[in-house]
C-alpha cells in the first residue's frame, strides 16, 4: 500500500482515538461547566521567586523544576523559609531552556550565579557534596553546592548559607498526602507538603473584591503571593473547596496529539501569613490579606485548618504529561467530606 495512504489512514485514526480519548470518563452533567488553565507558575528554589511559563512537564513530584532547589542554615542544615524571612522574595530565578541552565539572582544587584538546571548525576558528584538536611523537622538528602556559589547568598541573609539541590532519595508527601491518607505513595521535591497547588482566578477575584470593600489600600493582589502551580479561570468563587479529581487535557496541534493528566485532590490549603508579603518588594503588610481571610475562609475543620484559612487546593497527579496554558480544565468528581490532614482520600 503506498506511504501517503498508510499515513493519510494513520492520521484518520489518530484523530479517531483523540475523540474518542477526549470523553473518557464521562462527566456527570452535574459537575461544573469546563474552564482552562490561564497560567502555569514554578518557583525553582523554594521561598524564592517563581517564573510564569507557557507549557510545564507534569512529574509525580510536580512540575518539572518546581522546588527542586532551597537553602538551608549553613550551621544546621535547615531549611530557610520566606515565612521568617520575606527577602528571600527579593532571589529571582530565570531559566535558560535552550542551555538548560538556571539563574539566580539578588534582586537590585548584580550579583547571580549561573547553574545547571537538570545537572547530571556526574556533574552533581564533581561540584557538589551530597548532605542530609532538614525541613519541617524531618531529614532528606541534598547536593550541597560550593562556597563560591553560596557565598554570594550569604551576603545577602547576612549568615552562612547552603544552596541546596534535592538528592537521590525519595521525599514523601505529608498531610493529606501521606499514604495512610491518600492512599498513594506520591513522592516530591522540596515543596511542603505535595508535588502541585491549584488555585482559581475567579475566587482571587472575590477575595480582591472583598479586600475594596474593607478599604485596603495596597494594590490589588496578583495570584503570585499564594505560590500555585497551576491557575485557573474558574467559575464560581471557591468552587474548588468541593473538587475530588480533576482533569488536564492539552492538545498539541503541531503533533496531532491529545494529552490528558488527571490528579487526585486530597485537601486544601491552609495558609500561613506568607500572602501578607508582596512580592515585589519583599514588604510584609501587618494585616492583610490575612485578617480577610481569617473572616471568611475558615472552612475545614481537619487538623492545623480549624485555625486557618484556605486558599488554593494541594493534589497528587495520577500520571505524568505536559500542561500547556489553555488546556481544559475539568472536575470529573465533588465531595463535601474535606478534612485537612484528617480524611482519608478513598473516604471523601
Amino acid at each position: 500500500m503506498p506511504g501517503s495512504i498508510l499515513g493519510a489512514i494513520f492520521k484518520d485514526l489518530q484523530e479517531v482515538i483523540a475523540a474518542f480519548d477526549y470523553v473518557r470518563p464521562q462527566r456527570d452533567a452535574n459537575l461544573p461547566p469546563a474552564t482552562q488553565v490561564v497560567a502555569l507558575r514554578i518557583y525553582p528554589i523554594k521561598s524564592c521567586r517563581g517564573i510564569e511559563v507557557p507549557e510545564a512537564k507534569l512529574r509525580m513530584s510536580g512540575l518539572d523544576l518546581d522546588r527542586h532547589w532551597m537553602f538551608v542554615d549553613a550551621a544546621d542544615n535547615k531549611f530557610l523559609t520566606i515565612r521568617s524571612n520575606s527577602n528571600m522574595t527579593l532571589i529571582d530565578t530565570a531559566v535558560d531552556w535552550d542551555k538548560a541552565e538556571l539563574t539566580i539572582s539578588v534582586h537590585g544587584s548584580k550579583d547571580q550565579v549561573t547553574v545547571p538546571s537538570h545537572p547530571s548525576k556526574e556533574w552533581l558528584q564533581e561540584n557538589t557534596t551530597l548532605e542530609e538536611v532538614e525541613i519541617w523537622e524531618t531529614k532528606t538528602d541534598g547536593w550541597a553546592y560550593s562556597e563560591s556559589i553560596n557565598a554570594t547568598f550569604s551576603h545577602h541573609f547576612k549568615k552562612p548559607v547552603k544552596l541546596i539541590y534535592k538528592g537521590p532519595s525519595q521525599r514523601p508527601a505529608g498531610g493529606s498526602g501521606k499514604e495512610e491518607l491518600s492512599g498513594r505513595d506520591v513522592p516530591h521535591m522540596f515543596a511542603d507538603l505535595m508535588s502541585v497547588q491549584i488555585a482559581s482566578e475567579s475566587s482571587l477575584k472575590d477575595l480582591n473584591g472583598r479586600l475594596k470593600e474593607r478599604k485596603y489600600k495596597g494594590d490589588e493582589l496578583t495570584i503570585e503571593r499564594f505560590r500555585p502551580n497551576i491557575i485557573i479561570l474558574g467559575n464560581e468563587p471557591w468552587e474548588e473547596d468541593r473538587w475530588k479529581r480533576v482533569q488536564i487535557s492539552t492538545i498539541d496541534h503541531e503533533k496531532e496529539l491529545l494529552w490528558r493528566v488527571g490528579f487526585d485532590v486530597v485537601c486544601r490549603c491552609a495558609r500561613c501569613q506568607v500572602p501578607n508579603v508582596n512580592p515585589d518588594t519583599a514588604d510584609k503588610h501587618p494585616h492583610e490579606p490575612w485578617d480577610t481571610l481569617m473572616k471568611f475562609r475558615r472552612v475545614d475543620k481537619g487538623g492545623a485548618a480549624k485555625y486557618k484559612p484556605c486558599f488554593g487546593m494541594l493534589c497528587l497527579p495520577q500520571k505524568e504529561g505536559p500542561i500547556k496554558v489553555g488546556a481544559k480544565f475539568e472536575v470529573m468528581e465533588m465531595t463535601d467530606k474535606h478534612l485537612y490532614n484528617t480524611a482519608r482520600f478513598d473516604e471523601l
